[in-house]
């Protein structure tokens, strides 16, 4: 199948894209920073989710997952219209399934305040592209991870004072890796058949124990 895959380069992207690889899938990422990746069945796009003219001319997607995002720059330009626009774009009648990547925070709304409206947002659009996608047979969820040990999470992960709080509101005591997240990823879009217009939320118990949002303050 033809995956397509934004926000490839890094995070919880790039494993994400040698999931769907390591399956036997075409991937195409779309980033704006060039991708580590080489594979003879991956082509990566330099391209801005919030620019539909910077967009590639790609074949039929039958997989979009879309997973670009930011945190404290222009959140809900990037994270939900970027997302929008995109889906929009490459929508076909040869669509199979949509994966949006939430947060938590759409549920506690314990984060900054324009990254908690930009992922509360997508989860109520995978409701909507749900109902839409139906005639299609395809299916639309979105996934809401807590933590997961990617670089944007340094500032709390390398932080002992943070970290240790954090652990102590978290039931299961970790975080998820980007690699346990591709495997949700995976199951949703690909083994899934049924399951359509729900968000799972991947925490380790975190908003079951608290809603308190941790970071390190700013120096004075």
């Amino acid at each position: 199948m033809n995956i397509l895959v934004t926000g490839a380069s890094g995070g919880i992207g790039r494993p994400v894209c040698e999931r769907f690889l390591a399956a036997g899938h075409c991937v195409f990422g779309l980033d704006l920073l060039p991708s580590p990746l080489a594979h003879d069945c991956y082509a990566h796009h330099q391209a801005d989710v919030t620019r539909p003219e910077t967009f590639p001319a790609l074949p039929p997607v039958e997989i979009l997952v879309n997973n670009a995002g930011v945190q404290n720059a222009d959140d809900i330009g990037v994270n939900l219209v970027g997302a929008m626009k995109v889906t929009e774009h490459y929508l076909s009648p040869s669509i199979r399934s949509v994966l949006n990547v939430a947060s938590v925070a759409a549920h506690n709304g314990a984060e900054f305040p324009a990254y908690t409206a930009s992922k509360g947002g997508l989860v109520a659009y995978t409701r909507n592209l749900a109902i839409r996608l139906a005639r299609y047979g395809a299916t639309c969820n979105s996934i809401s991870p807590g933590g997961v040990r990617t670089r944007l999470n340094a500032p709390v992960m390398d932080d002992p004072a943070a970290w240790g709080e954090i652990m102590a509101l978290t039931p299961l005591k970790k975080w998820a890796t980007p690699q346990e997240i591709a495997e949700w990823v995976y199951f949703l879009t690909v083994v899934n058949q049924s399951a359509t217009g729900i968000d799972v939320v991947i925490d380790n118990g975190e908003s079951t124990a608290s809603a308190r949002f941790i970071w390190p303050s700013p120096s004075p």
